[in-house]
């Protein structure tokens, strides 16, 4: 059952009327809630809200949909859920409910879903606009369509045919800015997954398997009322070299690395950290010397990180950095800049070094605007992720090989700069041995 505090209550209220007037008159928006999902047979996937859906509502339910007409004052907002029943929810958990619903999200109205098709119909006419992002669910596109057309039907006034105008673009650039309320959430769930982080390193050696490391992971989220925020990737020695390694079964070895790369979603937020540590405690020179160079890599990112810049500048900041690295190991010859200008690091490193952070681990928000990277704002929350993928390429040197290393913190973009939200967990090589080696 969803219960809202009087501060997010607030915060939803605002958003809501932000996107009204955004869409102006003769306009309306349709926000369906995410499916459940069956995993197997009639075992379901555990429910996870429609990030868009929850922004607004702030509603964990299924089986719902949302409903904002641009209007006086502050427009309306109908809220269409399941009735209360109290077979169903013995058997499947609490329910709000219509007549709580109003009271409890704010809503103007709520009805029940098994009554929207001789509702919403009546909502939709004489409304010109339709706010709503086809593709996502075809088979709620259908429904839409039909409700479309039962008003279609009903019209005498001789209005213009409706027109689709995608709800992401609009919504999405609001989710790109943080209000104080989500960075409040956002730096918890970076906290919990800190400390998840933590309890790995100090659980990590040789002999373990990766699921066990794994297991740290999930079982701190648990313990904070949080849950992972995507599958976690642990990577022992060669599946460090595995940007997306989530199979997690292979044993730990003395003398390797691995890499892990998780994060807690706490409140409908995404954490995202990825650390790599040796696996008995100690870096060997020559992992030390490739480690050391990613950690620069992040380091100068970090430094770009500030209103005005552009989005790439952390990307170009870090490229630089590995570029120069990969020289002095002996991976690449040649002039730095030639090999900057002929993207010779590619093959080492073929990800972006960053990407933005919220309600999705990938969030939403465009990285140019007018073909142009755009310039980063206070507010804007995003990670910092260069790395080295070292694989058993003969054009490595055998002593490099089989080396993956990526460092990830997650960065709000502040007035004068950047605040890094995941600083608890450690990630210089003499913090990380004194962690692991405690005396």
């Amino acid at each position: 059952m969803t219960l809202i505090s009087k501060t997010l209550a607030t915060e939803l209220k605002r958003r809501r009327r932000s996107l009204m007037r955004i869409m102006g008159d003769n306009a309306i928006a349709i926000i369906p809630a995410s499916r459940e999902a069956i995993r197997s047979r009639d075992t379901e996937y555990a429910y996870r809200q429609d990030s868009n859906f929850y922004y607004l509502s702030g509603f964990k339910e299924p089986e719902a949909l949302m409903v904002l007409i641009p209007g006086r004052k502050a427009g309306q907002f109908i809220m269409f859920c399941r009735e209360r029943d109290p077979l169903k929810e013995t058997w499947h958990g609490r329910r709000l409910g219509v007549e709580r619903a109003p009271s409890a999200l704010g809503a103007d109205d709520a009805f029940p879903i098994g009554d929207i098709d001789d509702i919403l119909p009546g909502l939709l006419e004489g409304r010109q606009f339709v706010y709503h992002t086809l593709g996502k669910d075809q088979l709620f596109d259908a429904q839409l369509l039909g409700w479309l057309n039962q008003a279609r039907s009903s019209r005498r006034d001789g209005a213009d045919p409706d027109a689709f105008i995608s709800l992401d673009y609009h919504l999405h650039e609001m989710r790109v800015h943080k209000s104080r309320q989500e960075l409040v959430l956002l730096k918890k769930a970076a906290k919990i997954s800190a400390n998840a982080h933590k309890r790995a390193m100090l659980s990590c050696k040789s002999g373990m398997h990766e699921y066990e490391l794994e297991a740290c992971l999930i079982h701190e989220y648990r313990s904070n009322n949080a849950c992972h925020a995507f599958p976690p990737i642990v990577g022992g020695g060669e599946n460090g070299c595995i940007l997306h390694y989530t199979e997690n079964t292979d044993q730990l070895e003395d003398g390797s690395l691995v890499l892990v790369d998780s994060g807690a979603e706490f409140e409908g937020y995404a954490g995202d950290i990825t650390r790599t540590y040796p696996v008995n405690g100690r870096f060997t020179k020559d992992q030390k010397a490739v480690y050391e160079i990613v950690l620069a890599a992040n380091l100068a990112a970090i430094d770009a990180v500030k209103p005005g810049n552009h989005w790439n500048d952390p990307h170009e900041a870090a490229v630089k950095v590995l570029t120069q690295g990969l020289r002095e190991l002996g991976i690449l010859k040649g002039s730095v800049a030639s090999l900057l200008k002929d993207e010779a690091y590619k093959p080492y490193y073929m990800h972006t070094t960053g990407h933005w952070l919220g309600q999705d681990v990938h969030d939403v928000g465009e990285y140019k605007i007018d073909g142009n990277f755009r310039l980063l704002e206070p507010g804007m929350v995003l990670t910092i992720e260069p790395g080295l993928y070292l694989n058993d390429s003969r054009k490595i040197p055998k002593k490099y090989r089989n080396i993956g290393i990526r460092i990830e913190d997650d960065v709000v973009v502040t007035k004068t700069g950047f605040e890094v939200i995941t600083t608890d967990v450690p990630k210089s090589v003499e913090q990380i041995e004194s962690l692991m080696n405690p005396a």
